[in-house]
């Protein structure tokens, strides 16, 4: 939801969600093709790969809130998305080669 927006805004808003996240106990389902987004937001992640849209993975994501400016340039941060990044690569491989067979 927040793809159009520059960055600074973006990060704004993800800390707004997480304060009303916290502030009101609400389940929040969000979707996102922002790896760094999923990885602020997130204590869990599913991956999912398309056609046909199906789960691949899911990554957890264990570190506590509040989150802040420090937590997206952690080297946590860092090992997180990377982990994603891998889940994304392996989903596209695998689609394409169910594509291939």
């Amino acid at each position: 939801p927040f793809g159009a927006l520059d960055e600074i805004t973006r990060n704004r808003l993800d800390s707004d969600l997480l304060d009303l996240w916290q502030a009101n106990g609400l389940t929040v389902i969000f979707v996102t093709h922002s790896i760094t987004e999923a990885v602020y937001l997130s204590n869990r992640v599913i991956v999912m790969a398309a056609r046909p849209g199906r789960i691949v993975e899911e990554v957890i994501i264990d570190e506590p809130y509040p989150r802040n400016a420090d937590f997206r340039v952690s080297q946590r941060f860092a090992t997180y998305a990377k982990q994603l990044q891998d889940c994304l690569l392996r989903a596209s491989g695998a689609q394409e080669d169910e594509a291939l067979a």
